[in-house]
């Protein structure tokens, strides 16, 4: 089979490993791509907002699968334009998506349909969310509806800090549209779990759980960004917990969509926190995490392009995953200054001097003509470390990870650390 990437992070790196592992895979293509897929598939640069030009290629490649990585091309409905043009695809329609793409729109099907998740209010009025702030008790967490890649969520323990996240998002609009309403949230506290299903519609199959860490500093301090890394498994997530879960949120959730006349089919991401009052929801994306699609693909058995194609053919039930018992621990590599202003077009090096049981999976990064990889991006690369237990996959990850180096290069050193102390 011929397949299509769209996205050129590290998830898509770690996709497009995953699917040459496939007996059915004969060539991928990557839209844009980096380095890391240049080196095993072919990019072709095209940006992935270009639903036309997107559309084009698999139509000309004679493309029998196209996988959709990012969220900003499934908003804009590259599913429904695939469709419209008879083009095969794997992910959810533009109308599915809006459980990503709009926060106001998950929040209301969460309590129509008595899902758990944060008590909340919605604001389209930047005078009214500030007056709720100076009359309901702290902390908040203060959420842009639209997208923001990752960066649209500030936890608030002041109302300074409310207020002004309330500012950025609604006055300056720091997120553009995705500013226009804002919801402002009770601050769940627990222990957090990432929860990636698969479903066709009507079954719904979870992925092993993973942990992943949002703040750009050790112990976690500092802004939000898109994920400075992840591990998976965690200790606290058993099979009762994974019960829990599908019972109470993802089952439902899809039944919910069903219900709404908005059948959803793809990859459903449930950020879960583990409260004293239950299992609640912090948000859903609409695809692959990223950086827990780097810690979880490496631990599947099955083929993933099978399980790809069931979900396109409705044919989803009774199939049975297995994963590895491996644990994996991923630290992402990032240029200094992100999610801030950060310099790009450093070399890398040292990629060539890692041990076997460290995986890389590229994001910002590019190929020169001489043949050097450089830095493009905030997020460069995720490094990581394989073993039979977390700490042996979190000594691996740290003591290859100052193997490699690019100038300006951060990352945080406490991935993993209260699975391993």
């Amino acid at each position: 089979m011929r397949i299509l990437v769209v996205g050129n992070g590290a998830r898509e790196h770690a996709i497009t490993s995953k699917l040459l592992q496939s007996p059915l895979v004969d060539k991928v293509f990557v839209v844009p791509g980096n380095a890391g897929t240049d080196a095993i598939a072919e990019n072709i640069p095209i940006a992935i907002t270009d639903l036309e030009a997107i559309g084009a290629l698999a139509q000309d490649q004679q493309i029998q699968l196209t996988i959709v990585g990012p969220e900003a091309p499934l908003s804009l409905g590259i599913v429904d334009h695939f469709q419209s043009r008879g083009l095969p695809i794997f992910g959810p329609t533009k109308s599915a998506t809006l459980i990503e793409s709009s926060k106001v729109f998950a929040k209301q099907l969460m309590e129509k349909h008595h899902i758990p998740c944060a008590k909340g209010r919605v604001f389209d009025s930047y005078e009214e969310a500030i007056a709720y702030t100076n009359s309901h008790p702290l902390p908040f967490v203060v959420k842009a509806n639209g997208l923001a890649a990752g960066k649209g969520v500030v936890i608030a323990q002041s109302r300074e800090e409310a207020q002004s996240a309330i500012c950025n998002i609604m006055k300056h609009r720091v997120f553009g549209a995705a500013g226009d309403t804002v919801l402002i949230d009770e601050c769940l506290k627990g222990k957090e779990v990432s929860l990636i299903a698969i479903t066709d519609g009507k079954s719904v199959i979870p992925m092993v759980p993973a942990c992943d860490y949002k703040r750009v500093f050790d112990e976690d301090r500092g802004p939000n960004t898109g994920g400075m890394g992840s591990y998976s498994p965690p200790s606290f997530f058993g099979e009762k917990e994974m019960n829990t879960a599908m019972q109470t949120i993802l089952e439902p959730t899809v039944a919910a969509m069903a219900k709404e006349g908005v059948p959803y089919k793809g990859i459903l991401y449930a950020g879960l926190m583990l409260t004293q009052d239950g299992m609640k929801v912090l948000e859903f994306n609409a695809r692959f995490g990223d950086p827990e699609t780097q810690v979880i693909l490496p631990r599947l058995k099955n083929d993933l392009m099978e399980l790809l194609l069931r979900v396109t053919q409705g044919n989803l039930a009774n199939v049975k995953v297995e994963w590895t018992d491996k644990a994996c621990v991923g630290v992402i590599m990032t240029s200094g200054g992100y999610p801030g202003q950060y310099q790009t077009g450093y070399p890398i090096e040292g990629l060539e001097r890692l041990p076997e049981d460290i995986l890389v999976f590229h994001a910002g990064t590019k190929r020169t003509p001489p043949g050097i990889i450089q830095t493009d991006g905030g997020r460069v690369l995720t490094m990581v470390g394989t073993g039979a237990t977390l700490a042996e996959a979190s000594t691996n990850v740290y003591s290859s990870i100052t193997q490699v180096h690019f100038d300006n290069c951060h990352y945080r050193t406490d991935i993993a650390a209260r699975e391993t102390a």
